[in-house]
């Protein structure tokens, strides 16, 4: 299995770049989103890969993260979804739009993507939707037992957020929802404030319930 790839851009294509490693070339599919992010031709580029494997075919699909990666790979486990609407929903939405649609339910971002009707996205939420907290928390996600050190070069009235956070009982859950909306782009002071208001008005929410409740917090008003 090729799981990474770093070499030279030899040719971009409208849905591929062709690697030159060490004098071979390997094609590797990538979504709209990550083609537009990658460097020119000749320039070094580094991707983690996926291989599909058929009785007629090989494919390469590259991901500039792990967390673009797994989710690749869950949305290929769902009926309907093969890698051409996997690559579409990520195009359209990225790694962490597609975090945010799943963990909040929200099939319409889903469907927005091309070749993908209502049914499909549907299935994608219901089937991916418990899955999402754990990928969130992937990749370059502030770790847990960082949070504390993270947070305490934030001002005074913010150390107190997180400190409720642990004291509570669902303390791990409340820590892996930290990770995960770190890992969305969340500041510290922003997370752990959400994080602490879901738990307060239900304590007994496991991981993914956390993350829902906050990202609705979190997002804009009006």
């Amino acid at each position: 299995m090729i799981g990474k790839l770093s070499g030279r851009i030899d040719y971009r294509g409208v849905d591929h770049v062709l690697i030159d490693v060490r004098g071979v070339g390997y094609m590797v599919y990538c979504s709209d989103r990550t083609l537009a992010g990658l460097p020119g031709t000749g320039e070094v580029v580094a991707l983690y890969t996926d291989l599909l494997v058929r009785e007629d075919l090989l494919q390469l699909f590259g991901f500039t993260t792990l967390v673009e990666k797994e989710w690749h790979r869950l949305l290929m486990s769902v009926q309907g979804i093969g890698a051409k609407a996997s690559m579409a929903i990520l195009g359209a939405l990225g790694a962490d739009g597609v975090s945010r649609a799943i963990a909040l339910g929200d099939v319409t971002a889903i469907k927005a993507a091309k070749g993908v009707g209502p049914k499909t996205a549907q299935r994608v939420v219901i089937e991916l939707k418990d899955k999402a907290p754990g990928v969130m928390a992937m990749g370059g996600a502030t770790p847990a037992s960082a949070m504390g050190d993270v947070l305490a070069r934030e001002d005074t009235e913010v150390i107190e957020a997180p400190a409720r956070v642990i004291a509570a009982p669902n303390a791990s859950a409340q820590s892996e929802a930290l990770s995960a909306l770190s890992n969305l782009g969340y500041s510290p002071s922003d997370s752990a404030s959400a994080v602490a208001e879901a738990a307060g008005a239900e304590p007994e929410a496991d991981t993914s319930a956390l993350i829902r409740a906050a990202l609705k917090l979190l997002a804009p008003k009006g």
